[in-house]
């Protein structure tokens, strides 16, 4: 039994951080509206629309990182193009949400300062992207094993 186990490295705990500020992102509310004059407060998260797609790249790119650690032999999905394609398609799923969302007029700020607490979700959401693509750009510059 040989063993390639390697040091995890600075670009795949990144990867695996910024994962979990998405998933952490996608449990907090994204948007709401209502709640004045009487009327009730209607809100959602990641949990709709496009939104479960970005839950799934961030779920998936957990499972790239951990992949070579749980088997015997190297993965060959542990290469920056799978990184860069998740984050890519959350990315994408993010933004189509996001359209989706103006579009159905779910963005309501009567203040300045509403902007940041009516959807936090999608601030920590697309914080967490932000860091799996810096994750994905860094793993692309790594100079090449094997």
């Amino acid at each position: 039994m040989s063993s390639h186990r390697r040091p995890v490295g600075r670009a795949r705990i990144l990867a695996a951080l910024g994962a979990v500020v998405v998933l952490v992102g996608c449990v907090l509310r994204w948007w709401s509206v209502g709640g004045a004059s009487g009327l009730p407060e209607l809100g959602g998260n990641a949990f709709e629309g496009m939104g479960i797609i970005v839950f799934a790249a961030a779920l998936a790119t957990i499972a790239v990182v951990t992949l070579p650690y749980a088997t015997d032999r190297p993965v060959g999905g542990d290469r920056w193009p799978a990184y860069a394609l998740l984050a890519s398609l959350g990315w994408l799923a993010f933004l189509v949400r996001i359209i989706d969302l103006a579009i159905l007029r779910a963005f309501s700020f009567h203040q300045p300062t509403e902007i940041f607490t009516n959807g936090p979700g999608l601030w920590v959401t697309g914080i967490g992207l932000a860091v799996m693509s810096r994750a994905a750009f860094e793993i692309y510059r790594e100079p090449a094993s094997r």
